[in-house]
């Protein structure tokens, strides 16, 4: 007989905060916050920070007299360092089960109902203490026949200190579990925005098990397939299976608010360099070619005049090679560009991704495989010499034309896993 589905939602506390305390204990017990690109908005805070009544997406600026006030420690966001730490903890919880799912850099999903666990509770508590023992960062796990209900358990295990951090709703009693969902609200429930919350309390759900008392038709009457799918959920019905490794993505984006506003091309095309040479480096990791790209262009949607402008690429080889795409993704800009405009924004959209190994020769001969052997030996040198001398040790030179496009971050931690440069030198006399 096959056993139940079990899942557990591992979610780091407070991510980006947690990766900079990593490395600074004075920090523990202060106030701190990390700020999105340009320094803008907080994107992660302390508990003591929460504490002080400040937001979740505050503006910087905004906030600036009362962070010099009551001492909040500010930090520009170090994506380099919280990936590298984020990838970390993947490494550890592929030891304890393979069946992962990387939900975002902060929260993974796990598959537990093939493992031999008699206590879930005290499971919880030892995967918990192997990850702040071995990586140092601290989590909060829940665990459910469900991922929506391992999403809450989660949540109210992160919200609640008595529960140490762990909270088991696949060993509670169907009366246990509708106590808790009758204190869950609506607008904390997996899937419910700030737009649906107001409808379904129109509707007389105030909560996650009036919610799940909802009938299926009502519920896909409003919300579709998912909402029928989420009132099962609620009630102990798996719905949503884990999405394994391997699974092939559709398109890879990249973007960048820049540093300063600018009408000069030369700084646009550098960030368009950059932005390719990361996109197909991640294509070539994963194996895979682009059929069809987009460019687009804006400036500030909070200044007159505001513009937006995109283009659309075909190749005529799908590819991953980042020379080629950049040039033809500058000459798509080079198109759109209006000197007049002051452009504060570039995305690049990479799509109609296929493996590598799957390209093959067309019926007129526009696929020209010798010339796409020959790309992928140059991509494959390229990320060689990279991978052992350092990211960004060979790259194309349109990426060197400016750098006045790269976000502001003043008061970024050094990189401490990542670059070399950014470690601390320690003399001896």
């Amino acid at each position: 007989m096959s056993r139940p589905p079990v899942f557990a939602l591992i979610d780091c506390n407070n991510f980006f905060v947690s990766c900079e305390r990593l490395f600074q204990s004075r920090l523990v017990g202060r106030p701190v916050v990390v700020l999105s690109s340009n320094d803008g908005c907080v994107i992660s805070r302390s508990n003591e920070a929460k504490a002080l009544g400040i937001p979740m997406a505050a503006p910087a600026f905004k906030f600036r007299d009362q962070f010099k006030q009551q001492g909040v420690v500010q930090f520009s966001a170090n994506f380099e360092l919280y990936g590298d730490i984020s990838q970390r903890i993947t490494s550890v919880l592929t030891e304890i089960t393979p069946r992962t799912e990387i939900y975002s850099v902060d929260e993974s999903f796990l598959d537990l109902h093939e493992l031999d666990i008699d206590d879930y509770h005290r499971w919880g508590r030892v995967a918990r203490q192997r990850l702040l023992r071995e990586i140092g960062i601290p989590t909060s796990l829940g665990i459910a026949p469900t991922k929506t209900l391992a999403k809450l358990a989660s949540e109210h295990a992160k919200k609640n200190p008595e529960s140490g951090g762990v909270e088991d709703l696949f060993d509670q009693s169907p009366q246990d579990r509708e106590v808790y969902l009758e204190k869950t609200p609506i607008k904390d429930i997996w899937g419910i925005g700030w737009r649906l919350a107001p409808k379904l309390k129109a509707e007389g759900a105030f909560n996650a098990l009036q919610l799940a008392r909802l009938r299926p038709q009502h519920a896909n009457q409003l919300m579709g397939v998912h909402g029928k799918q989420l009132v099962a959920e609620l009630n102990g019905v798996a719905c949503h299976p884990l999405e394994r490794f391997g699974k092939v993505r559709q398109t890879l984006m990249k973007g960048r608010t820049f540093g300063e506003d600018t009408n000069q091309f030369h700084v646009i095309e550098a960030s368009i360099a950059s932005l390719t040479a990361r996109a197909a480096a991640a294509l070539r990791h994963d194996g895979l070619l682009a059929k069809n790209a987009v460019i687009s262009l804006n400036t500030n949607r909070h200044h007159p005049n505001y513009q937006y402008q995109r283009q659309t690429i075909n190749f005529a080889t799908p590819t991953a090679d980042t020379g080629h795409i950049t040039a033809q993704l500058v000459e798509a800009a080079g198109q759109l560009f209006n000197p007049q405009a002051r452009y504060h924004r570039a995305n690049i959209l990479l799509y109609d991704l296929i493996a590598q190994d799957s390209l093959q020769p067309d019926l007129f001969g526009i696929t020209n495989l010798a010339v796409h052997e020959a790309s992928q030996a140059r991509s494959q040198a390229l990320d060689a010499l990279n991978s052992r001398y350092g990211h960004r040790t060979v790259r194309y030179a349109a990426e060197d034309l400016s750098n006045t496009w790269q976000p502001k971050r003043e008061l970024r931690s050094p990189r401490y896993t990542t670059d070399w440069g950014d470690l601390p030198v320690a003399f001896t006399g």
